[in-house]
């Protein structure tokens, strides 16, 4: 029988609730405790969640015995300081909330520091742990598809000009890392990655088009070479009303399949077998969620509930979780590409 651990939240804005759900759903988890600086904020959340303690400076929250997982749910700057804090402390695991870190020099500073100190590392991304995601990656992996030849990933969402206007750090660059691809598409750009594998190059272009007072780009395109030869095309923006549902096209060879959010819309095969008759039935029309495509909080807990269960399973089994921090870094690291391919007019820039 494992261990029963206590999760700690850092952070109590909209997405921190997610966590708070997971903490309390997951078998071998409780939640103990949430920080945040803004007092009533996190005596409010503190409330909310069955009066678990309520820190309102880190060091006290870390000091907490209690607390074994520290989950990171705050603005990206902030990541790195608050993950360094939890490894000091030698707290068992830390999860943090996409993008792990702003970019992949402060990403690498604390796998290299989590690495050396023996304490697990874990990125959020949770449509990685959709059935319809795991399905593909399966049939990828069994060599179904062929040769992969072209790999999409699009989010075309809505974000009104009140969503950065009433969280100013949303639409600044130094709090947040980027706009529609580091803090909203990065999600169908890891699982793009994560289907396709590592990318050897990218040439893109940014534009600020829908929006006013921020610094962070709305829309985005970018082609991109992966190292087994296939093309990848990335569209983005928050920017197209009324915003669709993020998708995930992937061509090969032999086979072809379109994911959209957790439905499978398109599953075609070469070689036709007596179960995809069945995955098409069945994921046709998975998706019961918004997937965030116009309201940022139109998205199930599901995800988050499953990668918190693998990080306690892991911790249990002595193993890495699924998603480690060297995984959550890519996404990252392909997106600072893209930044610096549209900052030089369109430059191929290699990873």
């Amino acid at each position: 029988m494992g261990k029963e651990y206590g999760v700690g939240i850092i952070g109590t804005g909209a997405i921190a609730a997610f966590h708070a759900i997971a903490a309390e759903s997951v078998k071998g988890a409780h939640l103990v405790a949430c920080h945040s600086h803004t007092p009533s904020k996190c005596d409010a959340f503190a409330a909310d969640h069955g009066n678990i303690r309520s820190y309102h400076d880190l060091e006290s929250f870390m000091a907490d015995d209690d607390i074994d997982i520290v989950m990171i749910a705050t603005p990206p700057s902030s990541h790195l300081e608050e993950a360094l804090s939890a490894i000091e402390r030698k707290k068992k695991a830390v999860v943090i909330e996409k993008p792990l870190e702003i970019n992949a020099e402060r990403c690498l500073e604390m796998i290299r520091k989590a690495e050396g100190s023996g304490v697990m590392l874990a990125g959020i991304f949770q449509s990685r742990f959709f059935e319809a995601s795991k399905v593909i990656k399966k049939a990828i992996d069994e060599g179904r598809f062929g040769r992969l030849t072209l790999l999409d990933a699009q989010f075309k969402w809505l974000r009104t000009q009140d969503y950065f206007d009433s969280v100013p750090w949303r639409g600044i660059k130094d709090k947040v890392g980027g706009g529609i691809l580091m803090n909203q598409g990065i999600h169908a750009i890891d699982l793009m990655e994560w289907f396709g594998g590592d990318v050897a190059d990218v040439s893109a272009r940014t534009a600020l088009l829908g929006h006013s007072g921020i610094d962070v780009e709305d829309t985005a395109a970018a082609v991109l070479r992966f190292r087994n030869g296939a093309i990848g095309i990335i569209e983005g923006t928050s920017a197209s009303y009324p915003g669709f549902l993020k998708r995930v096209e992937i061509c090969g060879t032999d086979g072809s399949a379109i994911l959209e959010e957790e439905s499978i819309k398109a599953w075609q095969f070469r070689d036709e077998r007596p179960e995809d008759e069945e995955i098409r039935k069945r994921f046709s029309s998975k998706t019961s969620s918004g997937g965030g495509a116009s309201d940022p909080m139109g998205i199930a807990a599901d995800g988050h509930i499953a990668e918190l269960q693998d990080v306690v399973d892991a911790l249990n089994e002595g193993r890495e979780p699924f998603i480690t921090g060297r995984e959550a870094m890519k996404a990252v690291a392909l997106i600072e590409a893209i930044y610096k391919s549209a900052d030089e007019g369109g430059k191929t820039v290699e990873l």
